[in-house]
Formats: C-alpha cells, structure tokens, sequence
C-alpha cells in the first residue's frame, strides 16, 4: 500500500467536471443546462431561458421544464451510480405556474433505490422561488 492508501474512486468534483465536458456536445449542452450542485443524492441544476426555450404563447415550453427535470434527476443517477449505465424508465410531471423567462432552477433529490431502480424527484423553481413544475422519474440501471 503506498502513502494514499487504497484505490479511490474519482472525487464528486472530477467527475462533475468530466461529465460537464462531455455534456456540453449533448442535448444538456444544446438547452444550455449548469450544474449548481450535485452528488449521489441531490442536485441543482440552472437554465437561464432564451427565445428559444418558449412556446408560441411566450411562456417556456413543457418540454423544457421535463427536460431540467429529467437532467438533474439523471446526474444523481450517474453519480449515484458511476460503474453502470442508466435509462429513463418512468417519468410524472405537474405543471403548476408558468414562466416567461429568467433563470431556472431545478432541485432534484433521490427518493428510493432497490436493486436496479432509482427513484427521484424534481421541482423547477424560478428566480423569485415560484414553483413551476414537479415531478418524479424511476430510473433503471441496465
């Protein structure tokens, strides 16, 4: 054994940066998703909207809230569980107030893990604490 000690895996923060490169060429890159804080059993993610992130009402779209939702929920998993790969199996989501613009913020938590199947939640938030959406996803390891 040398002076270290035993084998460790990467810390949270290596592989935080490693991930947030690797995204960036991702559909999290393209939506324009950061990282606030994450580990294995919680995660805020931010999005500061743009045109783009709207729909033809002027309020940002469904899919963009499910989308920040599914990416924290999914960075738990990835650091929840760093030698395997996971997938999307079930997502539920509420919608409870719009939101024209401005920074996001999404809170994602893990709720439950059994065997192959992590279960988490979200809420997407705005600037002024307002909360937009919530949802829970299950995710399977595979």
């Amino acid at each position: 054994m040398d002076e270290q000690g035993p084998r460790q895996q990467p810390d949270s923060s290596e592989l935080l940066d490693r991930l947030a490169e690797r995204a960036q060429q991702t559909f999290w890159g393209l939506l324009g998703c950061e990282v606030v804080q994450a580990d294995g059993r919680n995660a805020t993610i931010c999005l500061d909207i743009i045109p783009s992130h709207l729909n033809l009402l002027g309020i940002v779209h469904g899919g963009v809230l499910m989308s920040l939702m599914d990416n924290a929920m999914g960075l738990i998993v990835m650091l929840a569980e760093t030698d395997g790969k996971a997938v999307t199996a079930t997502m539920n989501t509420h919608f409870l107030a719009s939101s024209r613009g401005g920074l996001l913020l999404c809170e994602s938590e893990l709720l439950h893990r059994t065997g192959r199947t992590l279960t988490l939640e979200a809420r997407v938030k705005d600037e002024d604490g307002k909360l937009l959406a919530w949802g829970s996803g299950s995710y399977r390891i595979i």
